[in-house]
């Protein structure tokens, strides 16, 4: 047996009856070309009907004025407000008075009918307006292709995972030893044909990179050599040490050329400019240092970091020095202006490495919390390469989209650039007679 309604039920549920035709509306419009049903034409005339029929029943009659109460100054008054009368003869012969016409009825229907859907649209107005038809309005008013760019309801993609690239599995294919000291730099000549590494020892060691034969040793510096950097227009090797001096080897002769001086302390990091006669070296003074090759003349002073600079690359295009410092920061440079373009403030560690991308136009920094990739020149954040679980000294990368991060617990990984997966977890090798401890990995290239 179904629960009576009573009328306080009923006038608890007026409030909902214009957001349930609103919906109705709503809906319809939606699906207006499909073969949905909608009940809403049915409902006005049902509703026009109803109201029509209760006008004729009810107050029909009395649209008609007594004699005593119609106005006398009209000619013939019954026209103005009695309806037009004809008498038919029945079968029996009686007359019966017929109405024929009336004065528009349907008219007084249709005012009736626009005074409930005023009230239905002010008892609508107090109520919120439903998030789908807001959603619906905002698409409606940016559908215009005039609308500027970034203000126009977009439906959201489905994020769709970067599927990871095969690479092959690297080896190990040598061990070269002749240092008796960490080995913190390293770099290779352009042709392949031989690599420089410096070492804690104060020693540059030039080895054939076919044989791994030891082919000179350079001696100058009086503490731990820490950048190296071989130029591809020049027959020249730059070297920098925590002894505070720049030295510039001639190659042909084997003996310094040129020294730059002005860092006030050890210097931690050296880069070459690709197109420009540009060096830059950043340490323990804070600030990156930008050197004319020939004239000896300090160009810049990249000023800005607030701790140590651990690592420092350039490339020629904007931003062409990037700098990562002991502050947990990131540093974009302008060349030109000599001032910083952007700061990446995402690490919580010190950034200790950096990577460019030789073909991609962007970058990885990298500290012991996670590597982080960024896209240039605005710096944009990418995605992040998380796994190891140590300060990472090193990172590299080629063409061929795998760059490699060593660590100081002597771990290696090779990560796949676009997909940020790590295909292959290796360990470095101990050197007899070393320590657990001392397996780190400090450089790469």
């Amino acid at each position: 047996m179904a629960p009576a309604h009573t009328d306080g039920e009923d006038a608890s549920h007026d409030h909902l009856q214009p957001l349930v035709q609103s919906t109705v509306r709503a809906t319809h419009s939606l699906f207006s070309g499909t073969s949905v049903p909608t009940q809403t034409d049915a409902l006005l005339s049902s509703q026009r009907q109803k109201i029509s029929s209760k006008y004729r029943a009810e107050y029909l009659s009395s649209r008609v004025l007594p004699r005593s109460m119609q106005p006398t100054d009209s000619p013939n008054p019954l026209l103005l407000t009695a309806p037009r009368q004809t008498k038919l003869l029945t079968q029996n012969g009686h007359a019966e008075i017929t109405v024929c016409s009336l004065t528009n009825v349907e008219d007084e229907v249709q005012k009736v009918l626009d005074g409930l859907a005023g009230r239905q649209r002010a008892q609508a107005k107090k109520h919120k307006v439903p998030t789908r038809e807001l959603v619906r309005m905002a698409a409606e008013a940016t559908r215009d292709d005039s609308a500027p760019a970034g203000q126009q309801i977009v439906r959201k993609r489905t994020y769709e995972p970067v599927r990871p690239e095969w690479h092959a599995p690297w080896k190990l294919m040598r061990v070269i030893s002749g240092h008796i000291g960490w080995v913190r730099a390293l770099a290779v000549e352009p042709g392949n044909r031989w690599f420089a590494s410096g070492s804690v020892d104060r020693t540059i060691k030039i080895w054939d990179l076919a044989s791994g034969t030891l082919r000179l040793t350079l001696t100058g510096h009086v503490s731990p050599v820490r950048g190296l950097a071989v130029s591809s227009r020049h027959p020249y090797l730059f070297s920098a040490g925590e002894d505070k001096q720049v030295k510039c080897w001639d190659l042909e002769t084997n003996k310094v050329v040129r020294q730059y001086h002005g860092h006030l302390s050890g210097i931690y990091a050296l880069a070459l400019h690709p197109t420009l006669d540009v060096l830059v070296t950043a340490g323990r003074d804070s600030v990156a240092r930008v050197w004319d090759i020939r004239t000896k003349q300090q160009v810049h002073v990249l000023a800005g970091h607030r701790g140590t600079i651990a690592s420092v690359v350039c490339q020629d295009a904007d931003p062409q020095v990037i700098t990562g410092s002991m502050d947990s920061t990131v540093r974009l440079w302008d060349l030109a202006a000599g001032k910083s373009m952007a700061t990446l403030t995402h690490h919580k560690k010190a950034v200790r490495a950096l990577a460019l991308h030789p073909s991609d136009f962007g970058f990885a920094s990298a500290s012991s919390d996670s590597i982080r990739q960024w896209k240039c020149p605005r710096g944009d954040f990418v995605q992040s390469f998380n796994g190891h679980s140590s300060i990472v000294n090193t990172m590299c990368a080629n063409n061929d989209g795998v760059m490699f991060s060593g660590g100081d617990d002597g771990t290696m990984r090779f990560w796949d650039w676009r997909s940020a997966h790590c295909f292959q977890k290796t360990q470095t090798v101990v050197q007899p007679g070393s320590l657990d401890s001392e397996a780190g990995v400090f450089c790469s290239t």
